[in-house]
């Protein structure tokens, strides 16, 4: 078994065909189906099912990809450490709850790299995406909070995928509207004051659940609620709307203007003091590479811890 064949199970595994992966990796197509039949004849299991329609995962595939993400992404972790030279295009990515300051971060980050030499993705994604994302190497970290209420549930997902959560903050709960808001400019709000407008809450997907929600207070019984995709689409509902959501209160003006603001929110519901724990997740026993801890120095920096 090699890198370059690991590679290329990864590449198919993604493209969803040996005719697109042997383009994108620009090798013959004969060539690149004869080093997947070698690996799994070496292995003793088939990886894809191939058909005329492209080539699928099977089971063991998909547990297979997972690994293989892992071995390739430590092994470059370790060329770019120790490594001299060479043309590998090194690959960073993070995915991320919807928070304006992890885009900030990322921006500083990457203006601090070459990106002919690098590339780069950030995902702003559902929480069980995040998890995902990290779980199979798509991601080298992912940014999402603790609390008491998801604590539990979320830390058993973490073991069940060898995850690590390491703490960047603890923070408030805030009420986030727009500056022209009927409650805009009170000094704190509480939840019967919010009834008459729709909260808004990012959409967990079919998979979802309580224990996923970006927003604190999951469980509560709002009388109006609406779900957005993106975080764009939340900001055009506060407006439009008169939305509302709850959040850290950690918001980024230059990303998403100046029109919004945070009001402390009051509940005897929450534990005053350590509402929310954010935090990112890696494997555990991963190397981190140059480009994630100089991410994280860009978003402690931001954070101010």
């Amino acid at each position: 078994m090699t890198i370059q064949q690991l590679r290329y199970a990864i590449t198919i595994s993604e493209t969803g065909s040996l005719n697109k992966a042997a383009e994108v990796l620009y090798v013959s197509q004969p060539s690149l189906t004869g080093a997947i039949q070698e690996l799994e004849r070496e292995l003793g299991v088939t990886i894809f099912n191939r058909s005329g329609r492209g080539a699928a995962l099977t089971n063991d595939g998909t547990e297979f990809i997972q690994y293989a993400r892992q071995v390739v992404q430590q092994y470059d972790a370790l060329l770019e450490k120790y490594g001299k030279g060479g043309t590998l295009k090194k690959k960073f990515g993070i995915s991320a709850q919807h928070y304006s300051f992890a885009v900030k971060s990322f921006v500083e980050m990457v203006q601090q790299f070459d990106t002919e030499e690098y590339e780069f993705a950030i995902r702003e994604t559902k929480t069980r995406e995040v998890i995902d994302d990290v779980a199979t190497g798509r991601s080298e970290l992912g940014i999402l909070y603790l609390n008491e209420f998801n604590r539990k549930a979320m830390e058993k997902i973490f073991r069940a995928n060898s995850l690590a959560f390491h703490h960047l903050i603890d923070c408030g709960v805030y009420v986030y509207l727009w500056k022209g808001h009927p409650l805009a400019g009170k000094a704190s709000i509480r939840m019967e004051e919010l009834a008459d407008y729709p909260c808004l809450s990012f959409e967990q997907g079919a998979a979802g659940s309580f224990y996923f929600a970006e927003e604190i207070l999951s469980t509560s019984e709002y009388s109006r609620t609406i779900k957005a995709n993106d975080r764009a689409t939340m900001l055009n509902l506060m407006v439009g709307l008169n939305g509302y959501t709850l959040c850290s209160g950690i918001i980024c003006e230059e990303l998403n203007g100046s029109d919004y603001i945070a009001v402390p929110f009051e509940s005897d519901a929450i534990d005053a003091g350590r509402e929310m724990e954010i935090g990112y997740i890696v494997r555990k026993n991963t190397i981190l590479s140059r480009m994630a801890q100089l991410y994280l120095d860009e978003l402690r920096r931001y954070l101010g811890v």
